[in-house]
């Protein structure tokens, strides 16, 4: 299962997101459910450098791990966010058993 953790400040802001695991939906590149959420996420953090000069703080490896930290003081950085939150939702909505989004 993949799981994203999105960590939030106090006031509600989106400071980071951690994705990790495997969803295991299908093979190896047939796997739809991996692929859709990779997308999402790595289309978002590069939209957001892309769209707001952001460098975000990148940790990740081979073995399906993911964790970006943001400034949370730039709001269309937080509205880029959580548009990637709903797009994985949307995803989690329809592949409960193959991902899971904790906020």
């Amino acid at each position: 299962m993949i799981f994203v953790n999105v960590e939030k400040t106090q006031d509600g802001k989106i400071s980071s997101f951690t994705m990790k695991g495997h969803a295991d939906f299908a093979e190896k590149g047939q796997d739809i459910v991996c692929a859709g959420a990779s997308a999402v996420a790595f289309g978002s953090v590069n939209a957001i450098i892309a769209l707001t000069e952001v460098e975000p703080e990148i940790e990740q490896s081979e073995s399906g791990f993911l964790k970006c930290t943001f400034p949370t003081h730039v709001p269309e950085v937080q509205l880029l966010l959580e548009s990637m939150i709903i797009s994985l939702q949307t995803i989690e909505r329809d592949y409960k058993d193959y991902i899971k989004i904790i906020l």
